[in-house]
């Protein structure tokens, strides 16, 4: 289908490509196929199949989630207002030991609901239950990296076949452009050093990126220093995480050395306000880690420990934590926030080719803001009203990979209505 937007203001970079200067400017945005063909002029021989009008709307990127668990949507104001271990191991872990694949399904198509009613066109998703999220993700028609989340000891068997299922789902999903795959080590309390080598060596021999929960709370800290005679990020990098493309969810407790180990191995450090906050874990130096060059992306986490997976809550949590910590209300500025939520996270995931800003070539991830709305009245500086003053809700129409998948706030792919009410008979079922 081709599909221009007629007359709209966009988010586009200008400078170096990717975002690296963001202006707004008035543009006709020619799509066609998946791909973004042609702005400003119409290219020749393009079929207007559909026309949307761009008066009072705004094409921004569609944002990057990069770090999700989204089968934990319907765990979503269960496990509140505890500590992190007490949180993980009392509450979340026994509900997720009586999930099915189909509860996996359905947490799934819920978190794709909330996440692209607000703008989000990719997430970078650690799960349990195979096959599930991807059948969602392909349903919904939503663009995704999933990994499932292994744990081991050593070449134990539980370890191995977590490994052969991360394949298996992989090669599961190879028809289906939108999906790729990364391994994903749960974190250094749930794999030693010895199934870290091996995960390390599996994602070389593969050309796989690693996903890894990293110095989340002062108590994982003082576990694998007692354990281990170090912190998790050294213990990450010594045993190969980072000798291959990796995302470090969290950071939250790190020192200047941790930095500086990040930034000679380019990781990508997911920074997830809302969540460290309402564990009580702090905040990732995140005004730090962009001074040294590390390329910082931002996620929600899961509602489990969110409650939300909003990234425009999470946008605004950002800018103005780190504005209140530090007393410089220059640290992380609105163009350099919107950058994190968009090109940033698509370079941690290896797409910045594809995705992350709108550009002629790129595939045609967007989202429209209606203009009209409370929040971004009058408009005086709507790059500053992404990260301060929106809230999600003026996204109206998203589209992903050259497709319309919600128009006018009501989602085309997927039942909504359905999904509620599956969501609802699960938390009957589920003790939560």
């Amino acid at each position: 289908m081709g599909i221009v937007l007629k007359n709209i203001l966009a988010l586009l970079p200008e400078g170096n490509a990717g975002g690296a200067r963001d202006v707004l400017r008035e543009t006709d945005i020619y799509i066609e196929g998946t791909r973004i063909t042609a702005m400003g002029k119409k290219p020749e021989g393009f079929l207007e199949e559909k026309v949307i009008d761009g008066k009072d709307r705004l094409a921004i990127p569609g944002l990057v989630n990069c770090h999700t668990h989204s089968y934990m949507s319907f765990m979503r104001n269960v496990a509140d207002d505890l500590s992190f271990m007490d949180w993980l191991f009392g509450s979340i872990d026994p509900i997720e030991q009586q999930m099915t694949d189909e509860d996996t399904y359905w947490g799934a198509c819920l978190a794709i609901i909330e996440m692209m009613k607000s703008g989000t066109t990719c997430f970078n998703d650690m799960q349990m239950n195979i096959h599930q999220t991807t059948r969602a993700v392909k349903e919904s028609g939503m663009r995704a990296v999933i990994s499932r989340g292994l744990i081991g000891s050593g070449n134990d068997e539980a370890g191995q076949m977590r490994l052969r299922q991360a394949y298996e789902e992989r090669d599961a999903a190879a028809d289906c452009e939108r999906l790729s795959f990364m391994l994903a080590p749960h974190a250094p309390y749930t794999c030693d050093e010895g199934f870290m080598r091996i995960v390390s060596e599996e994602a070389k021999k593969n050309h796989m990126g690693i996903h890894v929960h990293l110095s989340e709370s002062e108590s994982e800290i003082e576990q694998i220093k007692e354990k281990y005679g170090c912190s998790p990020i050294e213990m990450a990098d010594r045993n190969g995480l980072f000798d291959v493309p990796a995302i470090a969810a969290h950071c939250v407790q790190i020192t200047k050395s941790d930095m500086e180990i990040l930034k000679a191995k380019n990781v990508s450090v997911v920074t997830n306000p809302a969540s460290n906050m309402k564990l009580g874990n702090g905040f990732a130096p995140v005004p730090e880690m962009l001074d040294m060059g590390i390329n910082v992306c931002i996620g929600t986490d899961g509602a489990a420990s969110n409650n939300s997976l909003n990234l425009f809550h999470e946008m605004s949590l950002l800018a103005l934590i780190h504005k209140g910590v530090k007393r410089t209300p220059q640290c992380i500025s609105a163009k350099e926030n919107i950058r994190i939520a968009t090109i940033n996270g698509a370079k941690a995931l290896g797409l910045e080719k594809e995705i992350g800003s709108l550009e002629v070539g790129k595939k045609a991830d967007i989202a429209i803001l209606n203009l009209n709305s409370p929040s971004l009245t009058p408009r005086n500086n709507l790059i500053a009203g992404l990260s301060y003053s929106a809230n999600g809700s003026e996204v109206e129409t998203v589209i992903i990979d050259g497709k319309i998948t919600m128009e006018n706030r009501k989602i085309l792919t997927m039942d909504e209505d359905l999904v509620y009410k599956k969501i609802n008979e699960i938390i009957v079922r589920v003790s939560v």
